[in-house]
């Protein structure tokens, strides 16, 4: 089944952006029950499964950079991928709000051990050169790595909290900030901020977990077989491919490749 026929089974994911006055630091916080019911519908409807502990991760890092790409201008996209040394992973997540779509995926084969945990970061913008960035983290946590990530990459204090019932809240230290406040921010604050503090909503995004690939975007891809398609057919009618962001198996047919 193509992600355009995906079968969504909960409702968009809702994402405040929050401005704690007096504190003057952004909150981004989501609930991501729906976003995670879909995400297990799409690896049901592809036959695809994950071992528990990067199940647990992907989730955790598609939730952290929904949280972040509020905290970003609308019209950037944003890939991430983790090359981590153990377990011996690539984990993927990207995701954009003017679409409003995350998804993501883990790589187990093949994959070159590290001698240090890299997130490598791309921001794509309409009509802006891309960004790269490059920074190490420490740990297998997704929260983590967000904090480590403002701290090396946006050069500003960010802390990720997760709460019950799969909430997490990012807070995103603003010029000026009350530092002692934030150093102190665990989970009771994070949960009792809206109420302990004075607060006003900026904005809200709605997202959902989709890719959006479909055979037209997966051809070009194999671009450098063109004058190799005896050896990527292998005498068959169709190949098998991958799609690199939410790992859907495409059928490609000969006729396809050839027309394209």
């Amino acid at each position: 089944m193509l992600p355009e026929e995906f079968s969504h089974v909960g409702e968009p994911t809702k994402i405040e952006s929050i401005f704690v006055r007096h504190r003057n630091v952004l909150a981004v916080r989501g609930s991501f029950s729906d976003i995670y019911a879909d995400y297990y519908v799409h690896l049901m409807e592809n036959k695809l499964k994950y071992e528990p502990r990067l199940d647990l991760m992907l989730k955790s890092a598609l939730s952290v950079l929904t949280l972040h790409l509020v905290a970003r201008p609308w019209r950037e996209t944003i890939a991430w991928t983790v090359n981590l040394r153990a377990p011996r992973v690539n984990l993927f997540v990207t995701g954009g709000s003017t679409n409003e779509f995350i998804t993501g995926r883990v790589f187990t084969d093949d994959v070159r051990e590290p001698d240090r945990n890299i997130l490598y970061s791309q921001t794509l913008a309409k009509e802006l050169e891309p960004r790269t960035s490059m920074i190490e983290v420490e740990g297998t946590k997704p929260a983590d790595w967000i904090e480590q990530f403002y701290e090396q990459s946006e050069q500003r204090p960010g802390k990720c909290i997760e709460l019950p019932n799969e909430e997490f809240v990012l807070f995103a230290a603003q010029p000026d900030f009350d530092e002692e406040w934030f150093n102190s921010i665990d989970e009771t604050i994070a949960a009792e901020f809206t109420e302990k503090e004075e607060t006003k909503v900026l904005e809200t995004r709605q997202f959902r977990f989709h890719c959006g690939c479909n055979t037209d975007r997966i051809l070009p891809a194999l671009a450098g077989y063109k004058d190799k398609a005896d050896e990527l057919f292998m005498g068959d009618s169709e190949v098998k491919a991958q799609c690199p962001r939410c790992a859907v198996t495409h059928i490609i047919t000969r006729e396809q490749f050839d027309n394209q």
